[in-house]
């Protein structure tokens, strides 16, 4: 792997589920990372910091939080199956998280915000777009930091020429695959400042509103032309059909082929 590849892969949250067989053993966290449980492990034991394991029962939707660095012993008398995800320090950084390495760790009940969180995040790695993938993976980062830091980040203004300059990059550029990094870009804010400024103004999150405006391009094409929907959903960004059909109809109340004969 190049450093460049490495630096890469460290700048993106993982996030999996995993299933081990009885043990466990000793760990090194590099990354603030949480783990959820998806089964019951009456016998668990975790030592943070030292070799003294304590016996710490723990119930499926329960687990724990651990900051950057932190090191120990988890041991376990069953097979476990939990989701893991690690979140890097740009992540946290871009919503105002600036103290992610100190913090006491948790273990033991879970948020259950953070948790739905955690099973949505886990379960669209991979699948889903850019744009909703980092959106999520904000929602999740956001909230965590309200957890463990509960005082509200600062939030940064944005003014009508940053926020016009945004929409005139989403309207150029509706076909493709549009993220939070490039449309921040365009607002000169990190991508948690300006999803909070875009949702004030505008009443809506930027995924919301990058879909409403497909879904208006869609109905144009749908009207004024005979491409096929598999093709007037390449126009407007979307390379699953099926996905496309589903916000057309949450969108229109109705399938794409019903529009379009209307």
């Amino acid at each position: 792997m190049s450093r460049s590849q490495a630096f890469a892969d460290q700048a993106q949250l993982t996030a999996e589920r995993l299933h081990t067989p009885p043990g466990g053993g000793r760990f090194a966290i590099t990354r603030l990372a949480l783990g959820l449980f998806l089964v019951d492990q009456e016998r668990h034991r975790i030592a943070i910091g030292s070799d003294k394991r304590e016996h710490v029962p723990l119930k499926a939707g329960e687990g724990w939080i651990l900051p950057a660095g932190a090191t120990g012993i988890c041991e376990y008398d069953e097979a476990l199956s939990f989701l893991r995800l690690e979140v890097p320090e740009n992540l946290l950084a871009d919503v105002g998280f600036e103290h992610h390495s100190d913090f006491r760790p948790v273990v033991g009940a879970f948020d259950p915000l953070l948790a739905q969180l955690a099973h949505q995040t886990v379960s669209i790695a991979g699948h889903a777009s850019q744009l909703y993938r980092e959106t999520m993976q904000l929602a999740l980062a956001a909230h965590l930091a309200q957890i463990l830091a509960p005082a509200p980040p600062r939030l940064v203004g944005i003014d009508d020429k940053r926020l016009r300059r945004t929409l005139d990059y989403i309207h150029d550029n509706l076909t493709a695959n549009l993220s939070l990094e490039g449309m921040a870009a365009e607002a000169a804010m990190s991508r948690f400042h300006f999803a909070r400024a875009f949702t004030r103004a505008l009443g809506r999150s930027p995924l919301q509103y990058v879909i409403q405006e497909r879904m208006e391009l869609a109905k144009l094409f749908l009207k004024t032309t005979r491409l096929p929907i598999s093709s007037v959903a390449a126009r407007v960004g979307y390379e699953d059909v099926s996905r496309f059909g589903q916000h057309f109809r949450r969108h229109a109340g109705t399938t794409p082929a019903a529009f379009r004969a209307d």
